[in-house]
C-alpha cells in the first residue's frame, strides 16, 4: 500500500508518498504562495502515483474539524493572507477519491511522535508537542487520541507573563499581543532584531525572552494535562534553546510536582529531520484506510 501526506505551512507545503512500514518513497517541498496555485501543484504532484490507497493533509490553520460542520475540511479565519476560508479538504477529495485523514499540522506532528515511540519500544501514552515556527501551536496526544471535541487545541494563543526586558515589544499576533505565538514565533525575530532567528547568536539576550515564553507553555502544559514528554519542534527550536528552555523551567516550576529527568521530559523530536508530520500522516492515512474499509477503528 501506499500512503500520501501533505504537511501544509505557511512557508511551505512537504508532499511525499511513504509505504506500510511509513518509509518515504518520494516527496517534494512546494512554496505556500496563494490556494489555487499551491493546492493545483499538490494535485499535480499526486496525480503521478496512481496506487495511493489513503492520504493525510496536516494542515496549518486555524481549521475546521468537526465532521459535522458544512465547513468541515477547511482552513477557517487563519492570519495567512488569503487563505481564510479555503476548502483544502473538499479540493483534495474532487481530484483523489480515496479516504483522507484531516488534521492540524502539529497534531500530525504529534501523532508522528507517538507513533515513533510505539516503533522504538517505548511507547508514550500521553505527549504534547509544540511546533515554533512561522506561527506557533500544539498538537495533544492522549492514548493514541487527539484532544478537542468543538475544535483543535489553540496552545498558540495562551497569554504569557511578560519578559521583565520585553515589556515594550507589542507582539505581533493580531488578535492578543501577548500570546505565546505573538511572542514567540519565528517573525518576531525580525521585529525584535531586525534579521532571522537562525542569524541571531546564541549569546543574544533575546534567545533568553524566547526561552522565557517557551518554558511558561511547558508549564501550562504540564500542569494541565500532566504529559509523560513535552516535544518541542519548528524552526525556532535548537539544542542550544532547549537547554535554556529546561533551565527556565526548573526555575520557574520549582519542582512542583515530578516530571523526571529534564532532559528526557523537555525534548526534541525524535523523528529525524523534524519529519514527525510525514510520519504521523502515513499512519493516519493508514488509520483512515481501514476505518472506512475494513474494520471500525474506536
Amino acid at each position: 500500500m501506499k500512503f500520501g501526506s501533505i504537511e501544509a505551512g505557511g512557508t511551505k507545503f512537504v508532499c511525499a508518498v511513504g509505504n506500510e512500514n511509513y518509509e518515504i518513497l518520494d516527496s517534494v517541498r512546494i512554496p505556500t504562495t496563494t490556494p489555487d496555485e499551491t493546492l493545483s501543484k499538490c494535485i499535480e504532484y499526486f496525480e503521478k502515483f496512481d496506487d495511493l490507497t489513503a492520504m493525510s493533509i496536516a494542515s496549518f490553520g486555524p481549521i475546521e474539524v468537526r465532521t459535522d460542520s458544512p465547513k468541515y475540511g477547511y482552513i477557517t479565519d487563519t492570519p495567512k493572507p488569503n487563505w481564510s476560508n479555503t476548502n483544502f479538504l473538499g479540493t483534495m477529495k474532487k481530484h483523489f477519491d480515496i479516504p483522507i485523514f484531516w488534521t492540524t499540522d502539529v497534531n500530525g506532528s504529534a501523532y508522528g511522535e507517538y507513533i515513533t515511540s510505539i516503533r522504538n519500544h517505548n511507547p508514550l501514552q500521553t505527549l504534547v508537542y509544540y511546533t515554533f515556527g512561522t506561527g506557533v501551536g500544539a498538537g495533544i496526544i492522549n492514548e493514541g487520541s487527539f484532544i478537542g471535541s468543538l475544535g483543535h487545541p489553540e496552545a498558540g494563543h495562551i497569554y504569557l507573563k511578560r519578559h521583565p526586558d520585553d515589556l515594550d515589544f507589542k507582539g505581533l499576533c493580531p488578535y492578543h499581543h501577548s500570546c505565546l505565538e505573538g511572542l514567540a514565533a519565528g517573525p518576531t525575530f525580525d521585529v525584535r532584531c531586525g534579521k532571522k532567528g537562525k542569524d541571531v547568536p546564541m549569546d543574544d539576550p533575546v534567545w533568553d525572552i524566547m526561552a522565557y515564553y517557551i518554558a511558561q507553555a511547558v508549564m501550562q502544559a504540564t500542569l494541565f494535562i500532566r504529559p509523560q514528554k513535552v516535544i518541542l519542534g519548528g524552526g525556532v527550536i535548537s539544542e542550544p534553546v532547549i537547554k535554556k528552555v529546561r533551565e527556565q523551567f526548573k526555575e520557574m516550576f520549582n519542582d512542583y510536582v515530578e516530571v523526571g529527568d529534564l532532559d528526557y521530559y523537555i525534548t526534541m523530536p525524535a523523528c529525524e529531520d523534524n519529519g514527525s508530520a510525514t510520519i504521523g500522516n502515513f499512519a493516519l492515512a493508514s488509520r483512515q484506510y481501514y476505518k472506512e474499509n475494513i474494520v471500525k477503528i474506536d
